[in-house]
């Protein structure tokens, strides 16, 4: 029996559990993968303290020092969650039934298809939704980017330095993100534009070999040779394993209270994941911080002690 069961480990995950530890519950962090969305950037600049590091970095500071509180790290995914008539909560991954008394989704965001012929065929055999994972795979080739916003400006640069060629795709005339990221990637020589335009198909034999873009404003199509598909369309939230134990919006974000606790007692949500129009590591880091805390002071009102809220290790 965990007192807290942490579900993500990314930024959100990783500071929930340092504050858990500190008030010696006993804290288990299940993830896919290390890092979550931190994997996909390549590297932050307004994390305070640090005037620019990796993802790999900071990610690895962060386990750990959650590693020496002495917080376990699974890698697996959690298929289901049960509300048990005690109060407490059951928690089904691939491998394991694990229980718990209270449990945070920190589970962030996931990528968004483009539901084109191809995409999931191909998904693996030269389509990807993180370049900075899967862009060292392709050396000197053709690689086509799709999106307006700052994880496609973002992933075009990275790929420009090691690609051949990078055709930027984006169905508007202008784009989304920072001045600062379109004027980089502006400036790079083996970057096209490929604006008002949209891939309709990604075609090959036993890996990406071509796409097919289509220019919206004049109706014109035009076949484009490429080794690797990079989509960075946006990010959705996977919340159903919590539908019966949750609200949320139109976008499947969690809906929370001033604590972070979803409407129902025990479970908590914080990060990407949560309603919110910002979507930060700073944001992200801050929610897990009151839902821990808030999971402490749950417990102990639960157990009819006091629900003051301290730091051990200063107090």
């Amino acid at each position: 029996m965990y007192d807290l069961i942490i579900i993500g480990s990314g930024p959100a995950g990783m500071t929930a559990a340092i504050y858990a530890a500190r008030r010696e519950m006993k804290t288990l962090i299940i993830g896919k993968e290390l890092g979550g969305q931190v994997i996909w950037a390549s590297e932050i600049e307004n994390y305070p303290g640090f005037k620019s590091i990796s993802n790999y970095d900071l990610i690895s500071k962060m386990s750990e020092q959650v590693k020496a509180l002495g917080v376990e790290i699974k890698t697996d995914e959690v298929q289901k969650i049960e509300k048990n008539e005690d109060g407490n909560f059951s928690l089904f991954t691939s491998k394991d039934k694990l229980e718990a008394k209270t449990v945070l989704l920190a589970i962030g965001l996931s990528p968004r298809r483009l539901a084109i012929p191809g995409e999931q065929e191909f998904s693996g055999k030269g389509v990807s939704y993180c370049a900075n994972c899967d862009g060292p795979f392709y050396k000197n080739k053709n690689v086509a980017v799709v999106g307006g916003g700052n994880s496609a400006l973002d992933a075009a640069e990275v790929l420009s330095k090691i690609a051949k060629q990078v055709y930027l795709i984006h169905r508007r005339d202008e784009f989304r993100g920072f001045e600062a990221l379109l004027d980089e990637v502006k400036n790079k020589t083996n970057i096209e534009l490929l604006l008002n335009s949209e891939i309709k198909e990604i075609t090959g034999a036993n890996k990406v070999e071509k796409i097919k873009v289509l220019n919206i404003q004049t109706q014109t199509e035009r076949e484009v040779a490429v080794d690797g598909v990079f989509i960075e369309v946006g990010r959705i939230a996977s919340t159903d394993i919590i539908a019966d134990l949750a609200e949320r919006d139109e976008k499947n974000q969690i809906l929370v209270d001033e604590k972070f606790m979803t409407k129902t007692p025990g479970l908590f949500a914080a990060g990407d994941v949560v309603r919110g129009e910002f979507k930060q590591i700073t944001i992200a880091c801050g929610q897990a911080t009151i839902a821990a805390l808030a999971a402490y002071q749950y417990l102990q009102l639960k157990q009819g002690k006091s629900g003051m809220v301290f730091d051990r290790a200063k107090h």
